[in-house]
């Protein structure tokens, strides 16, 4: 079967309810890109065909929306909140636009311009519930540290609210619109702190951590997360998870004042969020990577419901409509692309909401067997085993690999995935020590001077491969994205003798060379994850893929997008131009206009079929 029919599978996703919620913005990549759309939940027949949803915009590169929560003119018009970027630089301007346009959107110079300074980097982090105020982060200061302004979207007049030379992003309002939530990250892996800032304390200067209007969510001394407030409609109160002396996170309840106490703890790392009227506290959380969901009486804290999920797959985006009737979320699993669905708190009942595309037969879909199995130091290593549902085994192995490395593989649907079980290629995914959904020891296991540990765990899944009888562990490929490149890098050099070929997609060669051109704002974040510069050197060394490369011998496919703001492309080509020299194969395919990784379907199309045939020459031939 053509792949291209596999890459051509389209996804759904809801965004943000109307103010009247008679109406469902949704996130699709029906035109190529995600593009924003529109569907009239009062007047439309559920579900609906993708290609029957009312087009918004109709933009090259990738758009994200959502409804502002009032009109802050008073006329009642329902307005946009519109956020892009240019060819995947991630440097994001903010717009607004009526959601009724005659046509489709087609570029920035049909939106209203809200706060664009091409330069630099906007984040937007809440609107105030009367859409007055907007809160957003912005590097544009010096181009490094991200501070916390706040827009009047009637007077267009601004101000700097937070402000530490650090990582600052706003994290929504207190009902009122008084209380702005601010998290920054620490230089410190897996940390980040949490602050209520008062605007009406603050004064007309930017304030810090201990200065004036400022509370601490959740104070610590370890590394911790500490989530946004998801507030009661009365302000008295709000949730927000938390892993402050736990593994994994749970769901606390906290005042304006600083104090909070944990009220519920699945178990497993967690989030929760509070509908504006009140009526229910949701949790959600990640079960061995398979989200579950229950509603709580946010009063009495008891379960009220346990939200009915389509399967064992991953639900994301989980908003409530504001009259907390209607809970939406996107769907996806290994048997299911992504589609929107919601879910009626009143009746109890279960709706899909979009058929997106699909022209490959579903009931050849495969799913995941999850396994466990041992590395060097006795560490049990998650994994999901993929293998063809027709043929002989042992079958060839592609192992793929996740970025981050603060990610985890899921339960979701992936198009490659499936084309190869089609294909006769077994896939494994392992979530390699380091990754997160397993608690916080097992995320620190990687840390600076343990990140090559993390690479013998690949080790251990190639001897393991031995212990299947279905699996060949002879004819085993790796492949990754941003991380899961450096992985599949680093197993290629350093493990030379086990894989068989390689698939590196915006992955870092050196970390050296990728810490010292990484964008400037981003590299005191990856430093508290891999080592910094000034004091880590050796350890980044010694850790870099390039400095092993004499001994790589498989053949390597790289892909890279030349506006990659992360990996930036010269980490792809120093390691091909080594290869090259060398007379090791290695192919290189770059695409213009493309960041950190292949956001545009005509780019996926064209790299995804050479990724393919280069699988099945390398390994899919046993003689």
């Amino acid at each position: 079967m053509d792949i291209r029919r596999y890459l051509e599978i389209r996804t759904a996703s809801p965004a943000s309810f109307s103010p009247d919620g008679r109406k469902l913005l949704i996130a699709s990549d029906l035109p190529g890109t995600s593009q924003v759309h529109r569907l009239d939940l009062a007047s439309s027949e559920l579900p609906v065909a993708a290609e029957d949803l009312v087009r918004l915009t109709d933009f090259e590169e990738p758009i994200g929306a959502g409804y502002l929560p009032a009109d802050p003119s008073g006329a009642g018009a329902d307005r946009l909140l519109l956020a892009t970027d240019v060819g995947g630089n991630e440097r994001y301007q903010l717009f607004t636009a009526p959601d009724d346009p005659e046509q489709a959107l087609r570029g920035p110079e049909d939106l209203d311009e809200l706060v664009v300074d091409p330069e630099h980097i906007h984040r937007p982090g809440g609107v105030s519930r009367d859409g007055r105020l907007l809160a957003y982060a912005t590097n544009r200061r010096d181009g490094v540290a991200f501070d916390t302004w706040v827009r009047d979207l009637t007077t267009r007049e601004e101000r700097c609210v937070y402000a530490t030379g650090g990582w600052t992003e706003p994290a929504g309002f207190s009902p009122d619109g008084r209380h702005l939530a601010v998290t920054e990250l620490t230089t410190v892996a897996g940390d980040n702190r949490a602050h209520l800032v008062d605007l009406d304390a603050i004064g007309d200067e930017p304030s810090a951590p201990g200065g004036p209007g400022v509370v601490e969510l959740a104070p610590h001394e370890e590394s911790a997360s500490v989530g946004a407030p998801s507030w009661l409609p009365d302000g008295s109160a709000f949730f927000f998870a938390t892993d402050v002396g736990r593994e994994f996170s749970g769901i606390a309840r906290g005042t304006p004042d600083g104090a909070w106490r944990y009220v519920i703890e699945p178990g497993w790392d967690s989030g929760c969020s509070v509908d504006w009227a009140g009526r229910h506290l949701l949790v959600a959380w990640n079960e061995d990577g398979v989200t579950r969901a229950r509603l709580h009486d946010p009063d009495g804290l008891e379960v009220t419901a346990t939200v009915p999920l389509p399967g064992d797959g991953v639900a994301g985006g989980l908003r409530f409509s504001k009259d907390g009737r209607w809970l939406t979320f996107a769907y996806t699993s290994p048997l299911m692309p992504g589609d929107a669905w919601r879910y009626d708190t009143d009746t109890g009942t279960l709706e899909r909401l979009t058929v997106s595309p699909c022209d490959v037969d579903p009931d050849s879909f495969v799913d995941a067997e999850r396994v466990r199995f041992p590395s060097f130091d006795g560490l049990e290593i998650p994994a999901f085993v993929f293998t063809p549902p027709t043929g002989d085994g042992p079958f060839p192995v592609v192992v793929v690999i996740h970025g981050g490395p603060e990610s985890q593989w899921r339960p979701s649907f992936t198009p490659l995935t499936q084309y190869l079980l089609a294909q006769g290629f077994a896939v494994v995914a392992p979530n390699v020590r380091g990754s997160t959904g397993y608690g916080k020891r097992y995320q620190h296991l990687d840390d600076v001077e343990l990140r090559l540990d993390s690479v013998r765990d690949l080790a251990a899944l190639h001897d393991w491969l031995g212990t299947r009888e279905d699996l060949d562990r002879d004819r085993a490929a790796l492949y990754g994205g941003s991380y899961g490149g450096y992985m599949v890098l680093a197993g290629l050099t350093m493990q030379p003798e086990r894989w068989a070929a390689g698939v590196d997609i915006v992955g870092m060669s050196d970390l050296v060379t990728f810490l010292e051109n990484t964008s400037e704002w981003r590299r005191a974040f990856r430093e508290r994850e891999y080592g910094s510069l000034e004091h880590d050197r050796e350890v980044l060394e010694a850790a870099s893929p390039i400095n092993h490369v004499e001994q790589l011998r498989a053949p390597l496919f790289i892909v890279h997008g030349a506006n990659d703001p992360r990996v930036p492309l010269s980490e792809a080509e120093q390691i091909h131009t080594v290869l090259t020299q060398r007379g090791v194969r290695s192919e290189l395919a770059v695409y213009e206009d493309e960041g950190h990784g292949l956001s545009k379907l005509a780019n996926r199309v064209d790299a995804y079929p050479r990724i393919a045939a280069f699988l099945r020459e390398v390994i899919g031939d046993r003689t």
